[in-house]
């Protein structure tokens, strides 16, 4: 079991997904004992077991749900009812399994370390997200600034991106001092294969740098990604507010509970003047 424990560490150390299944009632005779547990990585390899057989099967196949969807399934196996979930052995019971996804910790790539910044970085990191602060001034993007912080990166922009290591997992905020700044963090960002990117501003802001992009050769497409301005649509004024709206988006596309590509008419958006 050590073995699933290391594994799962591993796994989340590398930014990738797996599923944990695990016995957690039994009833009579079954192929194996309650507690065993089994990973099964995102690759399809695996790392110990439920017992064998067309019941690992089906937990193997359920676990590529759970992994896609993030949401945990219990699955119940009656021996008796389907004899072709015994793995050989005279069985005569029942069991439950529960799948849980493994994860590993969504990261907000938050670029600007202003007043708002200073707040959703705070929210972020109650909720359950690693934040990376980078800002092209470091009174503003350092420990002291933001303890709680992973980590903070100074300097221009164009040397900071090529530093970080965005994958699938990550947000990214962007929120800088300036429309040079932003444009530049979007630039980049619709390079990488982050889930999430939100930017602070007016639609007309939007529209503007979509019209740059565009002439610049990114698809149009690309700019679907883009969640601008962010934040859920919850009339809010001060910074604190508007952190509270940003992260409450990230939650939302975390949890699948908004579309991943927003559009003109899914969702009301947070008025933002910058």
């Amino acid at each position: 079991m050590s073995d699933v424990f290391a594994e799962i560490v591993k796994l989340r150390k590398e930014g990738r997904k797996g599923a944990l299944a695990t016995i957690i009632e039994t009833q009579g005779s079954i192929p194996s004992y309650e507690s065993s547990k089994i990973l099964i990585r995102d690759d399809g390899t695996i790392v110990g077991t439920v017992g064998g057989g067309c019941v690992e099967a089906e937990v193997w196949s359920v676990a590529q749900d759970v992994m896609r969807e993030e949401k945990s399934r219990r699955l119940h196996f009656n021996l008796n009812a389907k004899p072709e979930y015994d793995t050989g052995l005279v069985c005569g019971g029942s069991l439950d399994i529960f799948i849980e996804p493994i994860l590993s910790a969504p990261t907000l790539y938050l670029f600007g370390a202003g007043h708002v910044a200073l707040y959703i970085s705070k929210i972020a990191t109650m909720a359950g997200f690693e934040t990376i602060i980078s800002d092209d001034r470091a009174a503003f993007a350092n420990p002291e600034r933001f303890p709680e912080a992973a980590e903070t990166h100074a300097g221009p922009w164009e040397e900071i991106f090529p530093s970080l290591k965005l994958n699938e997992h990550s947000y990214v905020v962007i929120a800088t001092r300036g429309h040079n700044g932003d444009l530049i963090c979007l630039r980049e960002a619709l390079k990488t294969p982050a889930r999430y990117i939100g930017m602070i501003g007016s639609k007309r802001k939007f529209i503007e740098f979509s019209k740059i992009l565009e002439n610049e050769g990114v698809p149009l497409d690309h700019m679907e990604r883009v969640h601008s301005p962010v934040g859920l649509g919850i009339g809010a004024l001060t910074p604190e507010e508007i952190a509270v709206a940003v992260v409450a988006e990230m939650i939302a596309v975390r949890r699948n509970a908004l579309p991943s590509v927003p559009s003109l008419a899914y969702k009301p958006k947070v008025q933002q003047s910058s």
